[in-house]
């Protein structure tokens, strides 16, 4: 048995603690709000494919690695007491107009390319899988294999679990390391003032998030996650079972600061009705806004940092999908294992290296 101490108790740092735990080891959490901050805002998609684009084909491939945990991971977690509400029902991207209609066609043929699986939808297919589009949607990118998960109730879960396996929280903020024993580094955007290594390599990248319910009378949400791009901005649409959607992400080089703002909140809600034009009768429940911890390169660092300390952080839009991979590369690194293979291209030293 050996003592870890976890910095940081977001998805990615509760998910060593509990893997960690379960393998026997001593474990202390350290965070003010365990289960909050950036995970507390998420979307809760698990959308490599929905998210590869050329040139980043190792991203691709840690988060497939990733999203094929996600079933046993899922389930390990509903075992001990919570089940953290894992969706099957893929992802359909959808084009608004013709520049957007010939992106996604470019994206189709690149993932046929890589051999994953796609499929093409004209508009009026594409409101055929999803009633609630717009007219004006004129094609559409169906991704069956992507999850999505209600990140609220996976902390959840990951909290609980980690109580049922002795994990110790100490509700404080860490400065330094001296004395910690065995160190993960999960702290996100703030995991660049813990450690040389990354000070300029992980940075917050701000993101605002809205929650919405339907009101009586109101089309329903859609049944799978729906994503668009509206006059160049991103925008996602993500169901959950309470019938609540999470509508997001703005993104916002803006350093720590983290309030929302009524250009972010009209952008958001503004592109929403272009997609799914009934979200306007919807009651707007809740407004926020979190920091990513986006890497210089967008692949996270996951490995060795020095003796006795592990970096798992930078995951920028993929904390969520990568936390059972993340999880599995530290708890092998704990016990003295080889690490998964798929994690080679996420080492930190690649920073030492590209500056050779």
């Amino acid at each position: 048995m050996k003592e870890l101490s976890v910095v940081g108790g977001g998805v990615i740092g509760l998910s060593v603690a509990w893997r960690a735990a379960v393998r026997g080891h001593r474990v202390t959490v350290f965070d003010p709000d365990p289960g909050r901050g950036a995970s507390w805002l998420a979307g809760g998609m698990l959308a490599p494919v929905t998210e590869a684009w050329p040139g980043e084909e190792d991203v691709l491939t840690l988060g497939e690695a990733s999203l094929r945990r996600w079933p046993d991971f899922a389930r390990d977690l509903a075992e001990e007491g919570v089940d953290p509400g894992l969706s099957p029902h893929g992802t359909l991207v959808v084009a608004l107009d013709s520049a957007d209609a010939g992106n996604l066609e470019m994206l189709a043929a690149y993932l046929a390319e890589l051999g994953r699986e796609v499929e093409q939808l004209t508009g009026r297919e594409a409101r055929r899988a999803e009633p609630g589009l717009a007219g004006s949607v004129r094609s559409g990118l169906l991704v069956p294999g992507d999850l999505a998960v209600d990140n609220r109730r996976l902390l959840h879960a990951l909290k609980h679990a980690c109580g049922r396996h002795g994990v110790e929280f100490r509700h404080e903020t860490v400065t330094g390391l001296e004395g910690l024993g065995h160190v993960v580094l999960a702290a996100g955007a703030w995991t660049g003032r813990l450690h040389p290594a990354l000070a300029d390599a992980v940075r917050p990248l701000k993101g605002e998030i809205l929650r919405l319910r339907p009101r009586r009378g109101c089309l329903p949400p859609p049944r799978r996650t729906v994503r668009a791009m509206v006059e160049g901005r991103p925008i996602y649409l993500v169901p959950r079972e309470d019938g609540e959607v999470v509508l997001g992400a703005t993104q916002y080089e803006a350093g720590f600061e983290e309030t929302v703002t009524a250009r972010g909140v009209r952008e958001l809600l503004e592109g929403a009705e272009r997609v799914l034009p009934g979200i306007a009768e919807y009651e707007l429940v809740e407004t926020a806004a979190g920091l990513r911890a986006a890497s210089v390169d967008t692949m996270p660092f996951i490995g060795e940092l020095g003796e006795g300390v592990f970096a798992a952080t930078g995951h920028h839009r993929n904390g969520l999908l990568m936390a059972p991979l993340t999880a599995d590369a530290a708890v092998a690194w704990l016990d003295g294992g080889p690490l998964p293979d798929e994690v080679a291209a996420a080492t930190p030293s690649r920073r030492s290296e590209e500056r050779v």
